[in-house]
This record gives structure tokens, C-alpha cells and sequence, in this order.
């Protein structure tokens, strides 16, 4: 393998991780009702278990709340059973072929709690992204050490600059996300 792969596998890795934190993220309650909020929750229709955003469609008509709207209106029922138990604290209403979730406004214990869950999420994506620069390292020093490959010790030490430059520039990203996040989760 030689450097440059080691260098494009390293920042694949990290914009993996950048990529994972995000989703996680927005999954998080802020202040305002998000769809996005509602995306990942499984729900049992059809006799399998599915992705809510895959049977129906979730729209915030109000900063306060959500709608989800069955392509199948037979399934609305499941769907707000599927609510229930998800466990995210709101209350379904079915409304004919559609169901309401008023969004209740978060306590300041719960901004606390839900600013800290995102500072774990950083913290998780920020060891994902230095064990890919570790990984990247050992993989510079196995070709540095390979003879055939005819590398000097510029070329090795330049290469492992680069990678800990990555690292830079993607725990910045992290980062920025986080302290984003954050702000948004304290927004009263």
C-alpha cells in the first residue's frame, strides 16, 4: 500500500466518522419541532419492523409540532403504537388519517442532559477519527520500514504530517458541530 492510499483510507475513515456523528445528531431534540427527530424511529407495519420515514411522511407544520402523514392510512394506528414505544416522551394523537405529536418545551435539566449526550456524541466521532490517524500511522511506518517501496524518511515523516493535519481539520469539524448543536439546544 503505498502512501497516498494510506492517506485517502485515513480520511475516508474520518469523514465516516464526521458522517455517523451527524446522523446521531440530528436525532437530537432542540427546541422546535424537526422531522428529523422522528426519522430513525421503527415502527411495525405490515408485520416487519420499519423505518417511520419509510411509511410515512413526517412534516413540523408548527414549532411545536409534528405531523406524520401514513402513505397507508390503514397503518395509522401501528404507527402511533410505533410512537408510543420509541419512548421519546410525546403523546400521538390520532387525528383521522394523520397523527399529531405536540412538542413540549424542554426543561432546563433536560437542555443540560441533551447538551452533554452531544458532547459524548463529539467525543465518540473524535476517538473514531484518532484511531483512523493510529491506524494510518502503523500502515506509514510498515511501508516506511519496506525496503522495495524505496521511501525515504522525508517521505514517511511528510506523509504522517499530512495525516495528523487530517485529524486537525476533521476534530475542528467535530467541533463546530457540537458547539452548533448546542447552542441550538439551549435556544429557549
Amino acid at each position: 500500500m503505498d502512501l497516498d492510499e494510506i492517506l485517502m483510507e485515513a480520511e475516508e475513515s474520518m469523514e465516516k466518522a464526521i458522517d455517523y456523528a451527524k446522523s446521531e445528531m440530528k436525532g437530537v431534540r432542540t427546541g422546535r419541532a424537526q422531522p428529523s427527530m422522528l426519522e430513525m424511529v421503527k415502527v411495525e407495519c405490515y408485520g416487519a419492523e420499519s423505518e417511520l420515514r419509510s411509511v410515512a411522511l413526517i412534516s413540523a407544520p408548527e414549532p411545536t409540532q409534528l405531523l406524520v402523514k401514513p402513505f397507508d392510512p390503514s397503518t395509522t394506528n401501528e404507527i402511533a403504537k410505533g410512537l408510543e414505544k420509541a419512548g421519546l416522551g410525546f403523546n400521538p394523537q390520532v387525528d383521522g388519517k394523520q397523527i399529531r405529536l405536540n412538542i413540549p418545551a424542554l426543561s432546563g435539566d433536560r437542555r443540560k442532559q441533551l447538551a452533554a449526550s452531544v458532547k459524548q456524541m463529539g467525543e465518540q466521532a473524535k476517538v473514531t477519527i484518532r484511531n483512523a490517524r493510529r491506524d494510518a500511522n502503523k500502515h506509514i511506518d510498515t511501508a516506511g520500514k519496506d525496503k522495495s517501496l524505496g521511501l525515504s524518511e522525508d517521505d514517511v515523516s511528510g506523509t504522517k504530517n499530512e495525516v495528523q493535519d487530517l485529524l486537525k481539520n476533521y476534530e475542528g469539524i467535530v467541533e463546530k458541530m457540537v458547539g452548533e448543536k448546542t447552542k441550538e439546544i439551549e435556544e429557549v
